[in-house]
């Protein structure tokens, strides 16, 4: 989403905050003083209009009740006008609001805007129970206004009629309000939640990448640095060395330290947070399984014995299971260096489209232990279990008679 949903909480009234059934806040918006102002001039205002013009000699707007006595009227005016008082502060005191209005309708006139106001305020903000309650209440204190106000006849299925319409209408207003305010309120909720899970989608896609990167970076910096291992071991123990054999042997382990460096600096740079992903650099390509035979010409410049057979056709495999194979080669010969640097490495790679691609290194178990072992993790070949395992294949390892050997099978769509 392009913009955060805190943008447009102006958009709903401040009631929408929690439950719409809940009750109104008690701190007012400047919404909610502009429509607590309007209710209060509307229901006040309407008792002392309809006071006034009933005290007069000749009633000018309610004709119809021009004959209410003198004494009904004050009274109904004074009790109405405590009821449009109250409107103002019906944020606090709705409940005994609502139950003085309902005593007060049995008889009142001049109370029925604000008794119109408050109905409407429980059918937005209270539970229908309050509804299944209120509304029958209602419903029976017209029948006892109708007949005070205008007695028996004509004008009193006219009073009770207009009563009745005039009830539920406003309860079905009510009502439709909350409604629309509920769904405005579940969007709002699914809109924010959508907008929660897709940035945990996002924050999941990078820590998989990251994990990735890691791992592919874990094995190169694996095999390079044993190599490197390796030139420095024999520079260190052959001291009277040709001159050539020594610049040869320190000019590689000065490019394997180069080559290190720049892996390095390209998983900080990628692991380090802040870095967005239109601003990071371009990855190199990876290297598939044609690249094999260089990975065993390496191997053997650093004096390590490999032979490699090829019985498939790299270019037939496809790059994703050529990528997951020469990482497991690249992997199973680092191992092989780690703990039997002496020995001859056998790795065959072969397979066809609909078999499968199958791997196996084969390596002697180490006559002598290195004077100075090449350090590790202990991970490496729980990392290419892993790594078999998430391209749809599998991976063994183990001792066969005087041979450790790894072999593993990768799926190769026909």
């Amino acid at each position: 989403m392009g913009a955060s949903m805190t943008e447009y909480r102006w958009l709903w009234p401040s009631a929408l905050a929690t439950d719409p059934a809940g009750p109104l806040p008690a701190r007012r918006s400047m919404r909610d003083w502009v429509v607590d102002t309007l209710c209060f001039l509307l229901g006040f205002g309407f008792t002392v209009g309809i006071t006034v013009d009933l005290l007069r000699p000749v009633s000018v707007v309610f004709v119809q009740w021009a004959h209410t006595p003198e004494w009904l009227v004050l009274l109904d005016g004074g009790l109405s006008a405590i009821a449009g008082f109250g409107l103002w502060w019906r944020r606090r005191f709705l409940t005994p609001l609502i139950c003085y209005l309902v005593l007060l309708s049995f008889f009142s006139l001049a109370s029925a805007v604000t008794l119109l106001i408050v109905l409407f305020t429980v059918a937005v903000h209270r539970r229908f129970t309050w509804l299944i309650v209120l509304v029958p209440a209602l419903l029976a204190t017209n029948v006892i206004f109708s007949l005070i106000r205008q007695g028996i006849g004509p004008r009193f299925y006219e009073a009770f009629w207009w009563g009745v319409a005039t009830i539920l209408i406003v309860t079905l207003c009510g009502m439709l309000v909350r409604a629309r305010r509920q769904l405005i309120l579940s969007w709002r909720e699914r809109a924010e939640r959508a907008e929660a899970e897709q940035q945990l989608r996002v924050a999941q896609a990078r820590v998989l990448e990251r994990t990735r990167i890691a791992r592919e970076m874990h094995d190169v910096l694996a095999h390079r640095i044993s190599l490197l291992s390796l030139h420095a071991g024999a520079l260190e123990f052959r001291p009277d060395a040709p001159a050539e054999e020594i610049a040869g042997a320190a000019a590689v382990v000065r490019e394997s330290a180069h080559q290190a460096l720049q892996d390095l600096r390209v998983v900080i740079g990628v692991l380090r947070d802040g870095q967005s992903e239109e601003n990071r650099p371009p990855e190199r390509p990876q290297p598939t399984l044609s690249a094999l035979p260089a990975l065993a010409e390496e191997s053997r410049s650093a004096g390590i014995r490999v032979r490699l057979d090829m019985a498939a056709e790299p270019d037939e495999v496809p790059a994703t299971t050529g990528r997951a194979a020469y990482r497991i080669v690249q992997e199973g010969l680092t191992n092989a260096r780690k703990h039997a640097p002496a020995a001859a490495v056998s790795v065959a790679v072969g397979g066809a489209p609909g078999e499968g691609l199958s791997i196996e290194i084969r390596n002697p178990l180490a006559v002598t232990v290195p004077a100075v072992p090449i350090p590790g993790t202990g991970m490496g070949l729980v990392g290419l279990a892993e790594r078999a395992t998430l391209a749809g294949g599998r991976l063994t390892h183990g001792l066969e008679g005087d041979e450790f050997v790894v072999a593993a099978w990768l799926p190769w769509a026909a």
